[in-house]
């Protein structure tokens, strides 16, 4: 009797060694059909986490002192236009203008995973163009992979300025880095140009 009993329970062992096998390489089959994770930039960096737009609609709306609605408006254009933005500066500027002109600005950097930075602007331009205003300015940033890379020349995107209630909107772009500028200010500022914005970590006079 305990002769037959010990062959059922070696049988019954023996039965079990492939179903455990089989589930041990289910889990190995799943584990293989994770997706990879997202690919590094060029320079490998990791991917950077961007902005959803209720963040930056509620960001924008909190900085300009409008509704949600009126910021909506530009922001969503911009997203439509360029998808999430990596990052964005939150400041000020003041500009002016007989034929040649200068802008000049300072604001604050955000980034996810950043500490915040502060960063200054300027820039020269030329045209068809005078008068001199003060604006609020808040620059949706693309691809931006790191804080330091915002320190270049920014040459303004023809054919990009738009006016979204009451906040305008223009591009700047260097290399794979766009930005959004959206401004609303006060003054008087008529007219047309052509320049670029150097951004930089110390205030510069000379807007060249």
């Amino acid at each position: 009797m305990d002769r037959r009993t010990l062959i059922a329970a070696g049988i019954v062992s023996m039965g079990a060694t492939p179903a455990l096998a089989q589930v041990d390489h289910t889990v190995d089959e799943g584990a293989q059909r994770q997706p990879p994770p997202p690919p590094a930039d060029r320079d490998g960096h990791p991917p950077r986490e961007t902005y959803t737009v209720d963040e930056i609609v509620g960001a924008t709306s909190d900085f300009f002192g409008v509704t949600a609605e009126a910021a909506g408006g530009a922001v969503e254009r911009i997203f439509k236009d360029n998808g999430r933005p990596t990052g964005y500066i939150a400041g000020t500027e003041g500009s002016g203008a007989f034929v040649f002109g200068g802008r000049y600005g300072k604001g604050l950097l955000y980034m996810k995973g950043e500490d915040t930075k502060q960063i200054f602007w300027q820039g020269p331009s030329v045209g068809w163009d005078w008068g001199g205003n003060a604006s609020r300015v808040f620059t949706l940033c693309y691809n931006l992979q790191y804080p330091d890379a915002i320190f270049r020349r920014f040459p303004g995107v023809e054919g990009t300025a738009y006016l979204v209630a009451g906040i305008g909107v223009n591009y700047a772009k260097a290399d794979d880095i766009t930005l959004a500028p959206m401004r609303a200010g006060v003054g008087l500022r008529l007219g047309a140009n052509v320049g670029y914005l150097s951004y930089s970590r110390t205030r510069h006079y000379n807007p060249f």
